[in-house]
């Protein structure tokens, strides 16, 4: 019986439950977002890994192709110009699996987001 059929409870069993070279992927997303928003709290909603502080920050996911990072559709709007290289939709950035994460990227878009929230 593989994990991922059982609802992950914490960011770290989600995690685990994908293939390694996945896993690598996923905690550097995680570990950027944690350095952007050092306070915010790591929870799981809509069986997603998510960043809390005054409300959801950001939630992420695997996919078969690509990592989705959700930020709420401000965000994208905010950085769309940076956000040029990759697909995007309303509420999603997803990043290729093939491409390293834009830790940057993911730092300015976090630190957009503890602000919206703080002042929310």
């Amino acid at each position: 019986m593989s994990m991922a059929s059982k609802k992950p409870e914490t960011v770290d069993e989600y995690i685990s439950a994908f293939p390694e070279n996945i896993q690598c992927i996923l905690q550097e997303l995680r570990q950027a977002i944690r350095e952007a928003a050092p306070q915010a709290e790591e929870t799981i909603s809509y069986q997603m890994p998510a960043f809390k502080q005054n409300g959801i920050l950001v939630w992420f996911a695997a996919y078969k192709n690509h990592i989705g990072f959700f930020p709420k559709a401000s965000a994208i709007e905010h950085f769309k110009n940076r956000l040029s290289a990759y697909e995007t939709s309303k509420g999603t950035i997803r990043f290729p699996l093939e491409e390293p994460i834009p830790s940057g990227l993911v730092k300015d878009i976090v630190n957009f987001r503890v602000k919206e929230n703080s002042t929310g």
